[in-house]
């Protein structure tokens, strides 16, 4: 994480994320449902890795987002392993309309805790707007996040919905783990976000 400090920065923190979970899953419909920031590789090259940048509003703190999709063809690689490091969050991601990929979150879960241990994680089911085809019921889903220890999101990058909110409660996490709380004075009408639990919204703890 960075803190930049120019009279004329264009945010005040940066923040890196990956993208975990099967290939199947929709990680790429999330990156390109952002219409703003960079899409090319900082680095000058892709090697199969999607990437794109977003910046989110956080009580008034510009938030930078690199966002990296390093799951190739879904397979646990180097690739992944090169790239997890440094990183300050994980979105885990299945498809709600696909129970194998909600059953692989295991697996993936237990490849962050080798190569990024102890980095901050939400969990995302994608995909809402498929719902009437939906594999994995919100009650299911939300009782695995518990047990793990993370907010938990179903969003749809094709409805728009819930995919900011989401990166948005994990930059919250990050920031106020790695003590930003000192810098401002967090505002619940802004950091607080919800998940869906059924047809109402309810706020993420």
């Amino acid at each position: 994480m960075s803190h930049r400090s120019s009279p004329a920065r264009a945010y005040d923190f940066l923040l890196k994320f990956l993208l975990v979970g099967d290939s199947d899953v929709g990680k790429g419909e999330i990156l390109a449902s952002l219409q703003d920031g960079a899409s090319e590789s900082p680095y000058g090259y892709n090697m199969g890795i999607d990437y794109k940048t977003t910046t989110i509003l956080l009580d008034g703190r510009r938030v930078k987002l690199q966002l990296w999709d390093t799951s190739g063809q879904g397979r646990f690689c180097t690739i992944f392993r090169s790239y997890s490091r440094g990183a300050q969050g994980v979105i885990l991601v299945y498809d709600i309309t696909n129970r194998w990929s909600f059953d692989g979150i295991d697996r993936w879960i237990k490849e962050i805790d080798e190569h990024a241990p102890g980095v901050p994680k939400i969990l995302v089911g994608n995909r809402l707007h498929l719902a009437y085809k939906r594999q994995v019921t919100t009650e299911q889903a939300q009782v695995y996040a518990e047990k793990l220890g993370v907010t938990f999101f179903e969003v749809s990058p094709l409805c728009n919905f819930n995919v900011t909110e989401s990166f948005t409660e994990l930059a919250r996490i990050v920031l106020m783990r790695h003590g930003m709380e000192r810098l401002w004075r967090p505002n619940k009408g802004v950091c607080d976000v919800a998940v869906i639990s059924g047809d109402s919204k309810t706020p993420a703890e």
